[in-house]
């Protein structure tokens, strides 16, 4: 298994439910290699038609079989990552094509590097070209990778599910107000990314104080076995309506029921 970082996790869940009921096949933490490897975020096409919501600002040109990474507020998107996505690159086209003498076209592919932060280093390293605001492009040999950096992109509806990612406390806002989720699992998607900002000391207080606030907002949208997952016979109890008290025990009831008498309550 991989160590795939928390808000990677949620990046690609968050792409699962945008892409929900379109032809985009989403698939997050693809393995590439018997060492392992993985490339965040895989989005591939399944049949042709336009997307039935607008893509986030860089994302309009996708082709066949798009590759993504990502870099979290946390991270530094540098020379050596783009290296990484041109391995990545190298390797799926490799194992998606019939053999290595009919290689899928190279017109076939896009790749992409989101970054919550601008890119400083990399500026140094390589000439970015700005394609719009928060959108660059940099030259390889024969393709190009495009660059998406949330804090600078416009706080616009397509933009909107990349917003959700972003260390400043208006965007992550503006996301949170403006992003319509597919997917009912997206509730929780939201609790666990706002619980990461809650707890993330290189977040502004700002930003804590208001993912403190959405917290309790969406904590009452949880079915109750999720909010009481991982918290002790005593907490499970507190602050509990008798509505969800009883929901979360006929849960608790039907998973005995299904998992045999000798199951634990998660």
């Amino acid at each position: 298994m991989s160590e795939q970082q928390p808000l990677h996790r949620l990046f690609g869940l968050s792409w699962q439910d945008f892409c929900e009921g379109t032809a985009l096949n989403v698939t997050p933490e693809l393995d590439l290699s018997v060492k392992q490897q993985f490339v965040d975020l895989v989005l591939s096409r399944s049949g042709p038609g336009p997307m039935p919501h607008p893509l986030p600002d860089g994302f309009e040109d996708l082709g066949a079989h798009n590759l993504l990474t990502f870099k979290s507020h946390q991270e530094a998107l540098d020379g050596w990552a783009l290296c990484e996505q041109v391995g990545h690159y190298v390797n799926y086209r490799k194992q998606h094509s019939a053999s290595m003498q009919d290689l899928l076209p190279e017109s076939d592919f896009r790749l992409y590097a989101v970054c919550v932060r601008y890119p400083q280093k990399l500026a140094q390293q390589v000439l970015l070209t700005r394609l719009r605001e928060g959108v660059y492009e940099v030259p390889l040999v024969t393709l190009r990778i495009r660059i998406i950096v949330v804090h600078q992109l416009p706080q616009e509806e397509q933009n909107a599910l990349l917003h959700l990612f972003s260390a400043k406390v208006e965007q992550a806002r503006y996301g949170k107000e403006h992003y319509r989720p597919r997917t009912t699992e997206m509730t929780t998607m939201f609790y666990d990314l706002f619980n990461i900002y809650s707890e993330d000391p290189d977040m502004s207080t700002e930003l804590q104080d208001y993912a403190r606030q959405r917290l309790k907002e969406l904590l009452k949208k949880l079915p109750p076995e999720e909010r009481l997952e991982g918290l002790s016979p005593e907490e499970r109890l507190e602050g509990l309506s008798p509505e969800e008290l009883r929901a979360a025990l006929e849960a608790v009831q039907r998973r005995l029921q299904t998992n045999g008498p000798s199951a634990k309550p998660q």
